[in-house]
């Protein structure tokens, strides 16, 4: 698809400061980065991004949008892996091997900020504090990926909701958006996927919750009417998830 003119170079970016992999960097790096950013591309709804088994070649900036990353299983069912919004960087599952191992695919209309992985790794090297910074967004990989292990262990449905709600409005919040407000860009059944649970008993679960006054749910709204009654929910071992998982 062709890609779409460059509106804002990293200096210029709204996340830049607070979220994206420039976060740290003095002008003069800045500069150097926004050198190896080759093009910012648009995706449209549904849209593949990159596929499982496609050759590793770079690491995407969400610049506005959100994502998705799945795997199709040997009965031709998809697992969800995660959902990913502006300021995050995607691609990192590309790096230990020569493919990507999962298929990213756009949850709305969605722009990304395109890094080779050559580049930037040669960059990487020159500047300590970019170096620093990767380690710590695949750090943060390993932390998340163990955080949905134990969720998925140890964790009743209405636990798991909620502890992804509250992960949801943290992850908004930080990036401008409102705290209890949200907008599900992923369906039922893709919440439920990640969760490990059935597309039925996320709806049920939603439902209980709205009735209980907890959430205002009307479809892809939904409301958080009352934060504390969610993070109650949260039993002790479910507290072993940390602010990774909770309050990123």
């Amino acid at each position: 698809m062709p890609l779409e003119e460059p509106k804002a170079g990293c200096s210029e970016c709204y996340l830049h400061e607070l979220l994206c992999m420039t976060a740290g960097l003095s002008k003069a790096e800045l500069a150097k980065l926004e050198d190896l950013v080759v093009s910012r591309r648009r995706l449209e709804l549904n849209e593949a991004l990159f596929s499982s088994g496609q050759p590793f070649t770079a690491l995407y900036a969400i610049q506005a949008g959100s994502f998705k990353t799945s795997v199709i299983s040997t009965d031709g069912r998809e697992q969800v892996m995660g959902f990913q919004m502006p300021g995050e960087i995607i691609g990192l599952d590309g790096i230990g091997g020569d493919h990507y191992s999962c298929d990213a695919i756009a949850l709305e209309a969605a722009h990304v900020c395109v890094i080779p992985y050559t580049r930037i790794n040669a960059l990487a090297r020159e500047v300590p504090a970019l170096q620093t910074h990767l380690h710590k967004i695949m750090s943060s990989e390993i932390v998340r990926e163990h955080s949905v292990m134990l969720l998925l262990g140890s964790m009743r449905a209405e636990e798991r909701v909620a502890a992804f709600l509250l992960n949801l409005s943290h992850r908004m919040y930080a990036r401008g958006f409102s705290r209890s407000d949200l907008v599900l860009r992923m369906s039922r059944g893709e919440i439920g996927s990640y969760l490990g649970l059935k597309l039925e008993t996320v709806s049920r679960t939603l439902s209980r919750l709205d009735e209980q006054g907890i959430l205002e749910v009307r479809q892809r709204n939904v409301r958080i009417r009352d934060s504390q009654a969610l993070h109650a929910m949260l039993n002790t071992g479910a507290q072993m998830l940390g602010p990774e998982f909770i309050r990123k």
